[in-house]
């Protein structure tokens, strides 16, 4: 009897072994060594070359042979989508959160209920405004407003003579959209360039032809120069301008910021006259910084990448390598 019932005590314990190890199998797991880590990453949307290469290099990053069980959301840039996938990373229990915010206000509420349920929140590309900056471990992007200034700085240098410009602007309360512009002002004070007018494109290259066409029947050939906040649409408003019987490059100069491979073409055949460079390639940076936060480890509350900017020169010299 007694041989018995070590017997039963003794599966009892193989059985209780085997269970968590079972447990711990297959997702999140708190980023002890050897575990896979579930990350939740909220998109924007696919509203551009530039987000399908980014969306690409955040996708190899967080790979399963990396370490890493992926879910994905892609919000097609809708605020309310993009809080309610969070709210879904948050009730599965994953063990971070990526977000890419689509617009900068109106995260607060999401990232207490991330920060209260004890899971760390990682940002990528965009940037937030909130009341507590420790709402979310750390930033990993580009420097928006710098960009702008490059570009700004570009312009000033380009045209000294009475300008008149238009401007595409990206999507509303959007950080690159609101810092682009800011550093344009700074880098082209002083020039003598006027903004006809300025609207929004959201990124894609619909909207920049459709905005175009509006600022083309609106002020016609008195346009001297285009900023755009995206390469999309710029070679949506190259569309417009050619439609219109003029010659973008020439009749109308024309400032990107992207440097993705379309864009880069359009720059090398003449069509853009300068871009500057938002390396949308950054997910190893963040899955790097995901697992030292996950493991307890002090990370940097912000990471730049660095950029370049491109005359049509280098843009020939570079799109034989170019990675996207």
């Amino acid at each position: 009897m007694k041989k018995i019932l070590a017997s039963i005590a003794l599966l009892g314990a193989v059985t209780l072994v085997a269970a968590g190890c079972a447990g711990n199998a297959g997702g999140g797991g708190g980023g002890g060594e050897g575990d896979v880590l579930t990350v939740g990453f909220a998109q924007t949307g696919s509203e551009s070359g530039w987000r399908a290469a980014n969306t690409e290099s955040m996708k190899e990053a967080f790979s399963e042979e990396n370490g890493f069980n992926l879910i994905f959301n892609a919000a097609d840039n809708k605020q309310e989508a993009q809080i309610a996938a969070v709210r879904s990373f948050i009730n599965q229990g994953v063990d971070a959160i990526v977000i890419a915010p689509i617009t900068v206000d109106g995260w607060d509420d999401v990232l207490k209920e991330a920060k209260d349920a004890g899971i760390p929140v990682v940002l990528e590309d965009r940037t937030v405004n909130v009341d507590d900056d420790s709402l979310y471990a750390s930033w990993v992007g580009l420097d928006f407003e710098k960009e702008g200034e490059t570009a700004g700085a570009w312009a000033k240098e380009t045209f000294t003579e009475p300008t008149n410009m238009v401007v595409l602007e990206g999507t509303t309360g959007s950080a690159p959209a609101l810092d682009r512009a800011t550093g344009f002002a700074t880098g082209s004070e002083g020039a003598p360039i006027t903004t006809l007018d300025s609207q929004t494109g959201d990124f894609t290259r619909d909207g920049g032809k459709k905005v175009m066409e509006g600022f083309l029947q609106k002020y016609g050939d008195s346009i001297n120069l285009l900023f755009a906040h995206n390469d999309d649409m710029g070679l949506g408003a190259l569309d417009a301008i050619t439609a219109a019987g003029l010659t973008p490059g020439t009749d109308i100069q024309i400032v990107t910021i992207d440097a993705v491979r379309d864009g880069m073409q359009a720059l090398a055949d003449g069509q853009f006259n300068f871009i500057v460079e938002c390396n949308p390639l950054l997910g190893e940076k963040v899955a790097e910084v995901v697992k030292k936060v996950v493991a307890g480890e002090t990370v940097e509350k912000t990471t730049i990448v660095e950029d370049q900017s491109f005359t049509p020169e280098q843009a020939k010299e570079a799109l034989p390598d170019r990675k996207y």
